[in-house]
């Protein structure tokens, strides 16, 4: 082949030259590319080294640290005299995370190897999980021995999501003593939850899983409660915690102080016996609530770690209701404890004089129905110191015809009835205090609107459509022995700050002026005085070192028929009539009134006045009854003793502080 030619040499060096133009403008384009990822690094290195290096430093530190709540220690709750009522004590438990366990059957199992764990235990931990999260850590057990604490710390790598943790529990060293008063704490259920997100306390509750539920302990949780601290510590990879690295303290919560006396409180319920009934003693100078008894009560330790199916079952289908306090939302007629009031009412409407007399044939006809006394024959003329001391039905008949029902209404509003008395604890209900208004908004129908005048009658004697709370009917009763001063009633004397030791007392002024002349009161305190001199209550204050007023009363359960005589032994025990009593001592100065029920227990004279009688002599005479005193009395409420009454002076109690 020849050389080749010129045009052949010409194309070859273009084409190198194109080449190498094109390598040039890649290396450009990749030095360029090159630099501006460069510049993107490090724009974005300055973006987290300077404009954001604050955030993630701090980021940087909560993965190295975390912070833990530190739950405050619960306040105490203590009597008047300083006596614990409601107090903790720290103890560990086995605690168990779900979400950290793939088989949660399986583990329980393997751990009931290791440590007991009983029915109720697995019954209480399902109840739990049921109303809690999944990630949240719940106990299995509690109150571990040291032992079972070694045993499963030597077995912990065998259970991810099970730990060993040390908690406060609350603790009610007297049990059902005082339990609706005291009330109990629960853990915290999703509705409270939700409730407490929405609040101002919601990181005051971070850690915390139990909240007041009833009583007290829910009325003062916010004193009761404390402000909860925070630990920040170091963390491993793990999230194990290493070291504490710094410290705000929690501040346990306030002291709670109340002002029922716990031995006198003590001393009610075991007069009471088995005996289904309400007692409230109050102070009628101050309002302060000096015994708050409801029969029968409950042990409220038995809701602090979760209450168990079976004990839950027991107490929410007994029949005797042990988880209904009686004194502030139980209602009952006020049967002739009533007629003090009526015959007050009388005077201030000058609907009758004091020695304005009636006659009683044992009965008042108001149309064709007949209201019979409770006596055979009547109680012929009675004026109206007689009506009270011997509890006449027939003269209250007579004066509810001719006041009228909202008259009557009118009057007893002033002293309370069917009004809420605003104690410091929750869920008081206010009763039935009947006028012509009520009823038409209480039915629907106009016949059912409608008041007939017959319906007044029955209204005199404390019958008919009233019923009323123990709390209303001692309210009214000390503010009738208290000249008409009305004292709001309340059940915590003071709150001592827990870190100034600084006590706050609650308030004791009065809530408005008298609501009945001095001398119309005179008249029907003199009347009740009567009553426990030489009426119906005489026999139980025979030989009481002090005067005292007071009114016995029955209260019809069930409506006996026109013609029907009412025979106790015929009717079953729980539709059997009420036991009331109502009392205030010393007559002249009185320090102490109060209001009682025995349900179903029949006449108020037999078994109401001689525990309102043992009550006084322990308030006023500091004299406490024997064992047999008490025995007499449960023994005198029915055909035969119920129960066996302890012997009270077996009792432990602390000494009283100063």
């Amino acid at each position: 082949m020849g050389r080749p030619g010129a045009a052949a040499i010409m194309t070859e060096l273009r084409n190198i030259e194109a080449d190498l133009s094109r390598f040039r403008t890649r290396v450009l384009v990749a030095s360029v590319a090159v630099l501006v990822c460069f510049l993107l690094v490090a724009s974005r290195l300055a973006y987290l080294q300077i404009v954001r290096h604050e955030d993630l430093l701090e980021q940087a530190e909560n993965n190295r640290t975390a912070i833990v709540p530190v739950v405050p220690n619960r306040g105490l709750i203590l009597d008047r005299n300083g006596i614990v009522l409601a107090s903790n004590y720290s103890a560990y438990t086995l605690e168990v995370t779900p979400s950290r366990i793939a088989n949660l059957e399986q583990t329980i199992e393997e751990l009931s190897q290791v440590m007991e764990i009983t029915a109720r235990d697995r019954r209480r931990f399902k109840k739990l999980l049921e109303e809690s999260k999944s990630f949240e850590s719940l106990p299995l057990r509690t109150r571990l021995s040291d032992e079972e604490v070694a045993k499963f710390a030597a077995q912990r790598f065998r259970f991810p999501g099970v730990d060993i943790k040390a908690r406060l529990f609350r603790s009610y060293p007297y049990g059902e003593l005082a339990s609706h008063v005291i009330g109990y704490i629960g853990r915290i259920n999703p509705a409270e939850k939700e409730k407490l997100d929405d609040s101002d306390d919601q990181a005051n509750y971070r850690g915390t899983e139990y909240i007041g539920k009833l009583g007290v302990e829910q009325s003062f949780e916010t004193q009761l409660h404390g402000v909860t601290g925070v630990d920040s510590v170091e963390t491993s990879a793990g999230g194990r915690a290493m070291r504490k690295l710094a410290s705000s303290p929690a501040t346990p919560g306030n002291t709670v102080k109340l002002s029922i006396d716990i031995k006198l409180q003590h001393l009610i319920e075991e007069l009471f016996g088995e005996r289904r009934g309400a007692l409230v003693a109050m102070d009628p100078k101050t309002g302060e609530i000096l015994a708050f008894v409801s029969k029968p009560t409950f042990d409220p330790n038995l809701f602090v770690e979760g209450i168990d199916s079976d004990n839950w079952q027991t107490l929410n289908e007994s029949p005797d209701k042990p988880l209904l306090n009686r004194a502030l939302r139980g209602t009952y007629p006020p049967g002739s404890t009533y007629k003090p009031f009526m015959a007050l009412a009388a005077l201030e409407t000058g609907t009758r004089t004091p020695e304005q007399s009636i006659s009683d044939p044992g009965f008042f006809m108001f149309g064709n129905h007949r209201f019979r006394d409770d006596k055979e024959g009547g109680h012929g003329r009675v004026n109206m110191y007689q009506s009270i001391v011997q509890s006449c039905d027939t003269y209250y008949y007579m004066l509810a015809n001719d006041l009228g029902v909202d008259t009557i209404h009118e009057q007893m509003q002033r002293f309370g009835f069917g009004e809420l008395t605003g104690i410091d604890i929750f869920g008081e209900v206010r009763g039935l205090l009947p006028s012509t208004e009520w009823k038409r908004k209480a039915y629907k129908r106009a016949d059912q609107q409608k008041w007939y005048a017959g319906e007044t009658i029955s209204l005199g004697i404390g019958q008919g459509y009233n019923n009323f709370t123990m709390l209303q009917l001692a309210s009214a009763t000390a503010t009738l022995a208290n000249n008409g001063i009305k004292m709001k009633p309340h059940l915590v004397k003071e709150v001592v700050d827990v870190l100034t030791h600084t006590p706050t007392s609650t308030t004791r002024e009065a809530m408005g002026q008298a609501i009945a002349k001095a001398e119309h009161i005179a008249v029907i305190k003199n009347a009740l005085m009567g009553v426990n001199i030489e009426g119906t209550s005489a026999a139980a204050f025979r030989g009481a070192g002090y005067t005292s007023g007071g009114k016995t009363g029955t209260a019809q359960v069930v409506q006996i028929k026109q013609n029907e005589k009412y025979i106790a032994s015929r009717v079953d025990e729980r539709l059997r009539d009420h036991a009331l009593f109502t009392a205030f001592a010393p007559a002249e100065e009185p320090q102490i009134a109060l209001a009682m029920v025995v349900e179903n227990a029949g006449f108020g004279s037999q078994n109401a006045a001689p525990i309102a009688r043992r009550i006084f002599d322990y308030w006023l005479l500091k004299q406490y009854p024997s064992v047999e005193d008490i025995a007499a009395v449960q023994k005198a409420q029915a055909t035969a003793p119920i129960g066996t009454p302890r012997a009270l002076t077996e009792i432990p109690w602390p000494p009283v502080s100063p």
